[in-house]
Formats: structure tokens, C-alpha cells, sequence
């Protein structure tokens, strides 16, 4: 754990200077596009669940009265920002400060604490991420369980060799703007929960699979990867 959060401030100060004509690039532009400010912030959960806020680019307009929904207040230009990933950027000021981590779970809403399980509870031992295994094996078209499921099996699983093969795999993913959107809205349905035992599906998808399924799964995908 010391060697990931010396390898994240260094990557991450270095990627903040080398990146910063292109920081300040794109704030001009979310200004003469989007309006003020450039940024967007959010309380979200940290390791062990602990509050912090996450800096954003602004992808966004803001809601009024005929634009509420997502789908109506992204524009193209912050569809643009949202698949090419550059949204994410500011995040590595949270990993220089120790909030997040270069790889890990995604930061979630505070709200979902009290929905977890013990077994999802888990993804909030790590810091939370800018990329994960979660978003390199299907990012926002995962549903739920499976994403949890990543999650966890992640935690049990860390190494800084895994750390690596993330971030080269992100690239990747980001070229080919994969798994930006869920099957049925511009960003991630909200998690509602998990369904009673034997009963119906929670955002339909379908109950959580076991930690053995995931981790099977898992071992597979980095065979084929």
C-alpha cells in the first residue's frame, strides 16, 4: 500500500503539470460552452465510507425548468468530454491530496451505504479510483451485482502489477470510448438495493453472484485479456 500511494503522487503530479496546458484548455472551452463553474463537485464515499468531495469537468448544463433530466442537460460537447473521458482529469487533484487512488472502486453516492450488503460494503477498504477493474471490464454497461462483484473481487485480489495492467487496459478502453453508457440512460442507473433473498431483481438485473462465480469469472477474463 506504500508503494501504490508513492506511485500515485508521483504519476499524478506529473500527469497535473505535463497536463496542464490541456487542463486549462478545456476549462476555457466548458466556460464558453457550459457556462460557470468549469467544475463540477460532489460529496461521494471514500475508504470506509468516509465523505469527500470529488472535482470534476462540468459536462452539464444546469437543470431549469424544461431540462431536468440527464438525457436533456448533456449537450454534445459534454457527450464528447463524457466518452473521451477528459470529465475525469481534475480527479487527479484527489489523488494527489490522498482522497482517491490512480486505480480502485469508482466513488460512489453517499447514499448508497446503508443499501449495500456486507460482501458490497467491502469495495470501501481501498481508496476509490479513477479506473478500476470494474471500468475496464464493462464501466457504466455493467449492471449493479456484476459491478460489485468487480469491486470486491479487486480488493481481495490487489497488486501493483493488477494496478498497472488497469491502467494500460484504460487506455484502451478510452480509445474505443467502451461501456461509457448503461443500456438505458447516458450515465448509470441509480442502485436502488439488493432484492430480498429469492425475490425480484433490483435495476434489472439480475441478484448478486456469489464471491466463487466472480472470482472464476474474473480469472478467465484475465486469461483472454
Amino acid at each position: 500500500m506504500l508503494i501504490k500511494r508513492l506511485f500515485d503522487i508521483l504519476v499524478s503530479a506529473l500527469a497535473l503539470l505535463i497536463l496542464s496546458p490541456l487542463l486549462l484548455g478545456l476549462a476555457v472551452l466548458i466556460w464558453h460552452k457550459l457556462g460557470w463553474p468549469v467544475f463540477f463537485t460532489h460529496i461521494r464515499a471514500g475508504k470506509d465510507g468516509r465523505p469527500f468531495r470529488i472535482i470534476k469537468f462540468r459536462s452539464m448544463l444546469d437543470a431549469t425548468p424544461d431540462k431536468q433530466t440527464d438525457e436533456e442537460r448533456l449537450t454534445p460537447f459534454g457527450a464528447k468530454l463524457r466518452s473521451t473521458s477528459l470529465d475525469e482529469l481534475p480527479e487527479l487533484w484527489n489523488v494527489l491530496t490522498g482522497t482517491m487512488s490512480l486505480v480502485g472502486p469508482r466513488p460512489l453516492l453517499l447514499d448508497y451505504l446503508p443499501l449495500y450488503n456486507s460482501e458490497q460494503a467491502r469495495r470501501h477498504a481501498l481508496r476509490p479510483g479513477i479506473t478500476g477493474w470494474a471500468q475496464v471490464n464493462g464501466r457504466n454497461a455493467l449492471d449493479w451485482p456484476d459491478r460489485f462483484a468487480l469491486d470486491t473481487w479487486y480488493v481481495d485480489n490487489r497488486s501493483f502489477a493488477l494496478d498497472l495492467k488497469i491502467m494500460a487496459m484504460t487506455v484502451g478502453k478510452v480509445l474505443a470510448r467502451d461501456g461509457v453508457t448503461s443500456a438505458t440512460s447516458v450515465t448509470m442507473e441509480r442502485f436502488l438495493g439488493n432484492p430480498p433473498k429469492g425475490g425480484a431483481s433490483v435495476n434489472g438485473a439480475p441478484p448478486a453472484q456469489t464471491e466463487q462465480r466472480a472470482a472464476t469469472e474474473q480469472s478467465e477474463k484475465e486469461g483472454s485479456s
